[in-house]
């Protein structure tokens, strides 16, 4: 399948500079940018037909962590927002098991799309992964699968809707909780959240739809799939500089083996 077949361009001239001017506007302004049928249909099913196809690879994972992704801190009570724990559990088939010919891997290397993604993220070239598994992943939340509460560490994510749950499995946010870069870490905004007390962001996805978000400072998660439908969800992970590989720690966390 040829980009123009993937995209719908119609829709979404990503090539036009006026276009990704206003694209990069509202994710500066904002954090999160949602385009709904960014993907056809057609590319759509392709891509959800090879995700069933491979079902019976995917890597399943059930995991207790903080929100901040690291370790707890002994200097904090067990209790404390620092070191609260959430659960995350999924299912992942990893990049090298995309087929070669794939209408996700030929999204992923188009030229036009890097060049619209660098335009809305203001880098000036993105790379794939190094290592064989991390590049592009199809994620798999059966009924009950969620993910966690967390900050991101990189500075950005690429998703794509595949198949939406039938209930639950909701996108929710909480900008501009913390401040990385100075320590800022917004305990007690994560507590409230944690406990339900602070109003969040919701954003519901349906199959093609393209998200750039904003996360290694806004909280997010994915609430609970309430249905019997699987919701699967393509992430396109790119780097700012080439020849970066995920960790073998962590693709054996994630992937269950490092290559």
């Amino acid at each position: 399948m040829q980009f123009p077949e993937i995209v719908n361009l119609t829709t979404y001239p990503i090539a036009d500079p006026d276009f990704r001017a206003a694209c990069k506007a509202e994710y500066d302004a904002t954090g999160i940018l949602s385009m709904p049928g960014f993907v056809t249909p057609k590319a759509i099913k392709t891509i959800h037909d090879e995700g069933q196809a491979n079902e019976d690879k995917v890597f399943a994972t059930t995991a207790q962590h903080t929100v901040y992704l690291s370790a707890p801190d002994p200097n904090f009570a067990p209790e404390h927002p620092r070191n609260r724990l959430v659960t995350s559990s999924k299912g992942c088939i990893t990049d090298d098991l995309m087929p070669a010919d794939s209408a996700l891997r030929t999204l992923y290397n188009a030229d036009d799309f890097r060049g619209f993604l660098c335009e809305v993220l203001g880098e000036q070239a993105l790379y794939e992964y190094a290592d064989p598994l991390s590049s592009i992943n199809l994620h798999f939340a059966k009924t009950g699968q969620e993910l966690g509460w967390h900050f991101d560490n990189s500075s950005f994510a690429i998703t794509l809707m595949v198949q939406a749950p039938e209930q639950g499995g909701q996108f929710e946010y909480v900008s501009d909780v913390r401040d990385a870069d100075s320590g800022e870490m917004g305990f007690d905004t994560v507590g409230d959240i944690l406990d339900g007390k602070a109003e969040v962001n919701t954003v519901t996805a349906e199959a093609g739809t393209l998200v750039f978000f904003r996360g290694r400072n806004s909280i997010h998660r994915v609430a609970p799939n309430d249905g019997a439908r699987t919701r699967m969800l393509a992430v396109l992970a790119y780097n700012t500089e080439p020849g970066v590989s995920l960790s073998p720690e962590a693709r054996m966390t994630f992937y269950g083996r490092t290559e």
